[in-house]
């Protein structure tokens, strides 16, 4: 005691608030490799999860309607089966169809490219040349590393029906929720954490519901353009600006890349140049009109966290989790927006931001 009063109290704190930071770090990383170890369990509850989200209101429509709790759960699900395995087969069929155009383009894209600036342009045309190499090296090491001798189609089938599952449970045991949060919380913490968890979810709710909507509109948008510019895998570019619009920023700006490339090599400058204008005109449309009027009921994350966000769930889980890492983050800002409601210097404050439930409303 007596040698701890000889450092300053500024010091002191700056020492407190390392041992915190370092602590959670450590208990961070530690969840980490255990998702990572058990992540056959883990990915399935998190997809379910997003999958809830995303067909909370439609379950809750059809309770209205006074179907029973179990018959519209299944039913729920057995829409989602059907409007998945549509867009998948839609996706990857256009993708089989139209890939070989693309690469192809793009492979022109390379020459064209390489004929004005030499070198460089004649390394893109390698690169391009090679891809399917590169990834089929590339594919085989990570799956390799991933799977360990178990069959890739194998196990996503398993985590994809395992989800599906969980979705059904976690719709039609909804109501239990709160009751339980309320049972294995720590004694006097009950109402702190059911609130917690309710803005965490209506953040992940609102954002899954924007993105996807946000994200068949720009497809839609961007395919119809390149329709009408007689770009080649037109349809297949729109699937990709649609999967990638679930990476926001990043996703946009690598597939409307691909975009503009395809329509440079196939139809020339003056055709892409308009490509250009109609991917520029849609992340218009999207920055300040789409964003605005269908995500301003989640909470508002700044870009540089979002692309933070991204990288970090790239560099733990790779695409997955590229894909789960902006979700989750949301659900995190949720929290920290509850507590300072909660805690603020303005008060406690129950509705919380517009459209995210309180700790009093109903999910």
């Amino acid at each position: 005691m007596g040698r701890c009063s000889y450092l300053p109290e500024g010091a002191r704190r700056l020492a407190a608030w390392c041992v915190v930071i370092l602590l959670a770090a450590g208990v961070g990383w530690v969840g980490i490799l255990l998702c990572g170890e058990f992540r056959t369990a883990v990915v399935p509850v998190l997809l379910a999860l997003l999958g809830t989200a995303l067909l909370g209101p439609l379950y809750r429509r059809m309770l209205k309607m006074r179907v029973n709790q179990s018959l519209a759960a299944a039913l729920t699900c057995v829409a989602v089966a059907v409007v998945v395995g549509g867009a998948v087969y839609i996706v990857v069929a256009a993708l089989i169809h139209t890939g070989g155009q693309i690469v192809t383009s793009l492979r022109q894209a390379a020459r064209s490219v390489a004929e004005h600036f030499g070198a460089a342009g004649t390394s893109l045309d390698d690169l391009a040349a090679h891809s399917k190499d590169l990834l089929a090296k590339f594919g085989g090491t990570a799956a390799a590393n991933v799977i360990s001798g178990v069959s890739v189609v194998g196990e996503t089938l398993a985590m994809a029906v395992l989800a599906l599952l969980l979705v059904f449970f976690f719709l039609r045991d909804s109501d239990r929720v709160a009751g339980a949060l309320r049972t294995l919380a720590p004694r006097g913490t009950a109402d702190l954490v059911e609130a917690m968890a309710r803005r965490a979810f209506g953040a992940v709710e609102g954002f899954m519901r924007g993105t996807t909507l946000i994200a068949l509109i720009d497809a839609l948008c961007i395919t119809v353009g390149l329709l009408i510019l007689r770009v080649p895998g037109a349809v297949g570019l729109g699937a990709l600006v649609f999967v990638g619009a679930f990476l926001p920023y990043l996703g946009a700006f690598i597939s409307g890349a691909v975009a503009v490339l395809v329509a440079l090599a196939d139809r020339g400058f003056v055709i892409a140049l308009w490509a250009l204008g109609v991917v520029l005109a849609v992340q218009v449309l999207e920055g300040h009109v789409l964003q605005p009027m269908i995500q301003s009921r989640t909470v508002q994350m700044h870009p540089a966290v979002v692309l933070l966000a991204i990288t970090a769930g790239a560099s733990v889980a790779g695409i997955l989790g590229m894909l789960l890492a902006v979700p989750l983050t949301a659900a995190v800002f949720g929290v920290v927006h509850e507590l300072r409601a909660l805690y603020g210097p303005d008060g406690p404050e129950t509705p919380g931001v517009p459209g995210v439930p309180g700790p009093s409303e109903a999910p």
